[in-house]
């Protein structure tokens, strides 16, 4: 997007309509979440947003951010933003849940237009870290609950209502590693590979009963240091940066995310709230040979510390394409947000088709003619058919 192009200048992106929509929207605390709502409350629309409770727990820059936002509703009480927005609690990994928040949109504003899916979390580990323990384990298990199922379940509680009204659109906020393999998130891509398949084969299915499907991938930087990232200890020295020069995520974070100094608190500032999973917030520093925290000996977990207008800056593009697409007549199936996204996928698409014609002859080398008598089976007509 150009860096001309202001905020303001974004809000009138949205396609034609004839009538207010109605959003679901699964992170309403999110930094996605929020921007999102701000546009269409001012564009008019409605919109129900889910709320994880666990977040506001765990990270007090999150519920800040929130109730700066609910101030802003507040203040706007004229225009109709405090009666056209609902909040829920919602833990899209619970079916129930999932019910109760699409039931609730629908008993206070009527129908369901459009679901937004962006609920998220990232676990950063070689495959090996990953499974190196329980916990770790358990851990991965979490990420596909959060990054799959979830999605799924909330998809599943709306199907209904959009079914009887014989419209509405679905959108699953992924990202570019749903396409590109990335070191050091192979689980974290593993469940948006899974994500994005289940949304393909979904997308035949609800095509009859107008109800259309797509899969915004947006860039990696979105789905990490907007949302909740943990880190499994490394084993060292096989995967350290001296002694593997793989790309791993978790060097790209720690450059991204500076060390907290040895006997002091989290940035307090920043709030970089910084747990083990037993809830217990670190305030050791790294030990000598790492590089930041999440090369730490320990799972570490943590919302990258970012202000407010960090996140502005970096969710903009994708709240641009969110508002642009959303509720569309003929949206896309998949849309790539960002031009280096762009770059990579063809970049990728390219390597695959070079591949293809290397090895085409492994591929043609012992095809079977369709027309070869002896390579037909009997059908119990006595007609042959072709194997």
């Amino acid at each position: 997007m150009d860096s001309h192009l202001s905020f303001e200048s974004l809000r009138a992106q949205f396609p034609p309509h004839i009538e207010p929509r109605v959003w679901v929207i699964t992170a309403g605390d999110s930094p996605i979440g929020i921007s999102v709502a701000r546009q269409i409350l001012t564009h008019g629309d409605s919109v129900l947003l889910g709320l994880l409770a666990s977040d506001f727990a765990r990270d007090e820059c999150r519920r800040d951010g929130f109730d700066v936002f609910l101030a802003e509703v507040e203040e706007h009480r004229a225009e109709g933003w405090t009666e056209r927005l609902k909040t829920a609690t919602l833990d899209t990994r619970m079916m129930g849940e999932c019910q109760a928040a699409v039931a609730e949109a629908v008993a206070t504003f009527g129908r369901v237009d459009i679901l937004l899916c962006c609920t998220s979390q990232a676990i950063i580990g070689t495959v090996e870290e990953l499974a190196a323990s329980q916990q770790t384990m358990n851990l991965v298990r979490d990420q596909f609950e959060t990054n799959y199922f979830g999605p799924l379940n909330i998809v599943k509680a709306v199907l209904p209502h959009m079914r009887r009204q014989k419209s509405g659109h679905i959108m699953i906020l992924s990202g570019i590693t749903a396409h590109l393999g990335t070191p050091g998130l192979s689980m974290y891509c593993a469940a948006g590979w899974a994500l994005e398949g289940f949304c393909d084969s979904l997308a035949y299915e609800i095509a009859p009963f107008n109800i259309k499907l797509s899969i915004l991938q947006c860039s990696i930087e979105i789905g990490i240091l907007t949302n909740l990232v943990t880190s499994v200890p490394p084993i060292l020295p096989a995967y350290s940066i001296g002694a593997n020069q793989a790309p791993l995520f978790r060097g790209i974070l720690d450059r991204l995310i500076p060390r907290l100094p040895a006997g002091q608190p989290e940035d307090t500032e920043n709030n970089g709230n910084m747990e083990t999973t037993d809830g217990i917030k670190s305030t050791q520093s790294a030990r000598p040979g790492e590089t930041g925290p999440f090369s730490a000996p320990r799972v570490v977990s943590m919302y990258p510390p970012l202000s407010p207008a960090h996140f502005e800056a970096l969710v903009t593009e994708t709240v641009y394409a969110i508002t642009a697409i959303g509720g569309h007549e003929n949206p896309p199936s998949r849309h790539i947000v960002g031009q280096e996204g762009v770059a990579s996928v063809k970049e990728k698409l390219k390597t695959v088709s070079e591949e293809l014609e290397d090895f085409i002859q492994a591929s043609f080398a012992i095809d079977i003619a369709a027309d070869t008598d002896q390579y037909r089976l009997p059908k119990e007509d006595g007609a042959l058919n072709s194997i």
